[in-house]
């Protein structure tokens, strides 16, 4: 298809193809193209680039300028290096050493008479406890006066007819089966003695009752370990049995004493027996007590997800009591060295983080992120944001902070 113009001097026509008036706006496009470019190179870098250069760029800083008497209201000291130990912390409570724990028991059944001790005395080995009435005593006392008269009676025998066989009286064997007899009754008495010890009776009360010829039925209950009484059932008048539970005393070693704690089931594998343990309690806030631990539970409860824990606490002062609740932190590796700051040079910003604030001409301060770890004696472990050396604010940082506010509102 062909169209035809007139020319502008109207003296011809001009043919005219569709094809002709699309090449001419290709080529308008193209050089329009061409001046955009060129413009850009040269007015700046491309667009990419400057979002890229403009990534890097440092962030801005912030600062805060005070006063010579502003800056004598705070503390500056350089960043050091601290040591810090790898701990862990629990809560548990405090209970006698049962293994240092005797429940003292009559020997053998009888009433109680008289009692010696009172919950929370303490007394020492061998130390009575109670007395009681015992059938049991009063016919070993009885076995013993016996044998004690038959020994006398066989020994005046046998000495009699060994003088008449002497003189020519008697016979042999009267003084063979004479001679049997005393050694038999040597032997009972020898037995009656030490039923006698049994019983608690000394060589003294043993040749007592022996001379006086009186039994004796006062059993006597003796302390077997030195420690703090706590518990007593026993009371006059009380009929006792042999392992008959409640036990009449509880007598209880207090040198040691054992720290119970559950421990969150994720610190399992860093707890092992013979760990160093150090224990606060509430009632001696400014005291520390030493322990290890004894045993590491072999199972994890169920309901809390936690394990249990068990230390063996020195006490020689005896100040821990049972039941007491406590703190206790667990040494679970070797200490480190770090870079640090002192606790009051950090502030903590309202999304959580930490800050502090830095200076290099005590004048012009820079408030700067940072990662802190282990918070130890004072002082807080740096993990990144500063270095040894470098001056931090170690009192005031929170005026410099406020200051800031102050200057960012107005």
């Amino acid at each position: 298809m062909m169209l035809w113009f007139k020319s502008r001097s109207g003296s011809r026509l001009v043919k005219y193809r569709p094809w002709m008036a699309a090449g001419a706006v290709l080529a308008v496009g193209l050089f329009g193209l061409w001046v955009l470019e060129r413009g850009a190179a040269q007015s700046g870098p491309p667009v990419k680039q400057a979002y890229t250069q403009r990534a890097t760029l440092p962030a801005s800083k912030v600062e805060v300028e005070l006063t010579a008497s502003q800056v004598d209201a705070v503390k500056i000291g350089p960043v050091g290096r601290s040591r810090f130990d790898l701990l862990r912390q629990a809560v548990g409570s405090i209970d006698f050493n049962q293994n240092m724990l005797v429940q003292v028991f009559t020997p053998y059944q009888g009433r109680i008479i008289a009692t010696y001790a009172n919950v929370g005395d303490r007394v020492e080995k061998g130390q009575p406890l109670f007395t009681i009435d015992s059938p049991d005593l009063l016919q070993a006392s009885s076995n013993l006066i016996s044998a004690a008269g038959v020994l006398v009676l066989q020994t005046r025998n046998l000495r009699r007819l060994t003088e008449t066989l002497k003189g020519g009286g008697g016979a042999q064997k009267d003084v063979d089966q004479a001679t049997s007899d005393h050694q038999a009754a040597v032997g009972a008495l020898r037995a009656a003695r030490d039923a006698m010890r049994i019983f608690g009776k000394t060589d003294e009360e043993v040749e007592k009752i022996i001379a006086d010829r009186k039994a004796d039925s006062t059993l006597i209950v003796r302390n077997s370990i030195s420690g703090l009484v706590t518990a007593r059932t026993a009371a006059p008048g009380l009929f006792v049995q042999p392992g008959n539970a409640p036990a009449p005393f509880t007598v209880a070693d207090t040198s040691t004493m054992w720290m119970i704690a559950n421990v969150v089931e994720s610190d399992s594998a860093l707890l092992r027996v013979g760990q160093e343990v150090r224990v606060r309690v509430a009632a001696y806030p400014g005291h520390e007590f030493e322990g290890s631990i004894v045993v590491v539970g072999a199972m994890v409860d169920p309901q809390t997800r936690r394990i249990m824990v068990r230390s063996e606490i020195k006490d020689p002062d005896r100040l821990l009591r049972a039941g007491m609740f406590a703190n206790f932190t667990i040494r679970i590796g070797d200490p480190f060295e770090a870079t640090s700051v002192p606790n009051s040079a950090l502030v903590r910003e309202g999304d959580g983080t930490m800050t502090v604030w830095l200076t290099a001409d005590r004048r012009h301060f820079e408030k700067r992120t940072v990662e802190t770890g282990l918070r130890q004696r004072g002082v807080t472990q740096i993990v990144e944001g500063v270095q040894p050396g470098e001056l931090v604010v170690t009192d005031g940082a929170l005026f410099l902070s406020n200051k800031l506010l102050a200057g960012a509102t107005d």
